[in-house]
């Protein structure tokens, strides 16, 4: 009995011997999901911040003085476009001054998501005209006929797909509501581009280097 009980003890010894760790226990996995219990007191905690809430990755202000360029650039096409429906002048016009005015229309709903997207992060839409054409990423241009007019615009288009990629790749997972809107207007001005290639197609009877 005397030995079984010395066993005992050398093997509890042996359990409790220094230099040994003792066996980890699993740590509890974290949630997927954040408990709604927390959800709601992050909302009512910092409800002063707005919609730019504790799980934005992005930063704020740079993204706000990256849309006031775009917003600018969205502006001056809308104001190229404009002018150009109205003063296309050509036997062959009439088709085009409608096309040049339908984009028009395009770029200013695009310019007024981009403002409304400016808003929600915090930041306050810069419609100032002083400044404009310096923040803008395309030119307003000086076409003097109808296909310097067509050529004018579909460079600006170019100029805008090729800024917008870079944007959707910079924003990526880490702001993903600006980056499906600056896709969304990707979609749209890579359409004006190849309307305004056809045009030119149209109009000079032959194609453009697509380079």
């Amino acid at each position: 009995m005397a030995q079984k009980t010395t066993a005992r003890k050398k093997t509890a010894t042996r359990k409790a011997a220094p230099g040994k760790p003792a066996p980890r226990k699993a740590a509890p996995k974290k949630p997927f999901l954040t408990d709604v219990t927390e959800l709601r007191r992050r909302a009512r905690t910092h409800m002063e911040s707005g919609n730019v809430t504790s799980t934005y990755e992005g930063n704020a202000q740079q993204t706000i003085e990256i849309l006031q360029s775009v917003l600018a650039t969205e502006i001056v096409c809308v104001l190229r476009y404009t002018m150009h429906a109205i003063a296309a002048t050509g036997i062959s016009s009439e088709g085009v001054k409608a096309e040049f005015a339908e984009h028009a229309k395009d770029e200013q709903e695009h310019a007024e998501a981009v403002a409304e997207r400016i808003n929600q992060l915090g930041g306050v839409p810069n419609f100032d005209p002083e400044g404009m054409a310096m923040r803008s990423a395309s030119e307003y241009g000086t076409a003097g006929n109808l296909v310097e007019m067509i050529k004018e615009n579909y460079v600006a288009e170019r100029i805008a797909i090729d800024h917008y990629r870079e944007l959707a790749r910079f924003f990526g997972d880490k702001d993903p509501t600006t980056r499906i809107l600056v896709e969304r207007l990707l979609a749209k001005e890579e359409e004006h581009a190849n309307d305004m290639h056809d045009l030119l197609v149209a109009h000079e009877g032959r194609p453009p280097l697509r380079g």
